[in-house]
Order: C-alpha cells, then structure tokens, then sequence
C-alpha cells in the first residue's frame, strides 16, 4: 500500500478522520518520514502553524508545527510523534483556527503553560515546556489526536455564530460526495483502519 496514494490533502470537516482516535507509532518507518515531510510542505503551503495526521487523513499519533508559520526558520519546526501532555498549568482564552475549518476562527479557553513529551523523528525522546501560542498550538494538536475539535471547546456564545460555518462546512462535504470528489465514509473508514495496521 503506497501510503501517499491518492497524494495526502488536508481533509475539511466533517471529513472521518478528524473523529478517528489516532493509534500511536511503534516505530518510525520511511512511510512516517515520508507523512512527516508531506504534513509539513502541506502545513506550509496553507500556512499554518501545525497539522495533525488525521488531518491528512492518517490515524497515527503524530503532528508537525513550525511557531512562526515561516519554512525559513527551521528552527521553529518540529515533527512530535505520539506526544502526551503531562501537566498544564494556567488558563487563558484566546482566537483559534484550524486547517480543516478554513477562515473559522472563534474564542478558545486553554491552558496558559504546558509541559508535554514526544518523539522525534530520530527516535529521542524530547519535553518541552511551552506558554501562550506555542503552548496553544500543542493543545490543539493533540485533541486532533484523539477525535477532539477546536469546535467541541466553543463556549455558548461562540458556539451560536459558528453554527451557519459549520452548516456550511457540512453541506460543501455533502456536495464533494455527490460529485465524486470525496469517497462514501465507509470507503473512507475501510481505509482508515487498513492505515492503522501500518501504526
């Protein structure tokens, strides 16, 4: 199975694979290097500053983000395989994005400082511990990882006025569909759990 067959694009909601719990790596293979590299060209492109591997439709534990946003300043890059946060500390609310909810942005609470491990791609164990944005980016992250969206953290409020995006979100996905362009989901599931066997 050629893991870059069809080539890997960022998935929309409510494409499957931003619910799909992702299963950690037990290895790093040339097939998680070569999504690392794909995830970050990907990243870049729209430039974001991270892209988790649900989003590209790969159910492994594992994420890319560059602090800056800015390919030039390497750096700021890093690929974190089958990260955990172990503790968090403080709290501030703050505008997100995401990625996969193209020009949505709305007020989310998290915490102000985290410490966090992964692995690199050459296997080594890093921590880190991180505040404000960067700290932000790895929380977001890492709910991509487990199925969880910026989305499902919206207070009342905010919740109210993103409700006419995501009907539009939903009903772009829909029309995809129809035309051909995105796969029925449980095409999209099957492959989903053949990918997982790949972890």
């Amino acid at each position: 199975m050629d893991i870059l067959q069809p080539p890997l694009k960022i998935v929309e909601y409510p494409h499957p694979s931003l619910r799909h719990p992702a299963k950690p790596l037990t290895g790093i293979t040339r097939d998680v290097q070569r999504v690392a590299e794909t995830m970050l060209a990907l990243m870049y492109e729209k430039r974001g500053l991270g892209l988790a591997a649900p989003q590209v439709g790969i159910p492994w534990q594992m994420f890319v983000a560059n602090y800056a946003a800015d390919p030039q300043q390497k750096e700021l890059e890093g690929v974190y395989i089958n990260p955990v946060i172990i503790d968090r500390r403080g709290s501030v609310e703050a505008d997100e994005g995401c990625l996969s909810f193209p020009d949505l942005y709305q007020k989310v609470r998290r915490a102000r400082t985290i410490k966090a491990q992964a692995y690199n791609l050459k296997g080594e164990l890093l921590e880190v511990e991180v505040s404000e944005l960067t700290a932000r980016i790895w929380q977001h992250e890492v709910d991509h990882l487990h199925g969880i969206l910026f989305i499902d953290k919206l207070g009342v409020l905010a919740q109210l006025a993103a409700r006419g995006a995501l009907r539009e979100f939903e009903q772009n996905y829909k029309r995809a569909q129809q035309r051909g362009d995105i796969p029925p989901d449980p095409v999209i599931e099957q492959r989903l759990r053949e990918l997982e066997q790949l972890a």
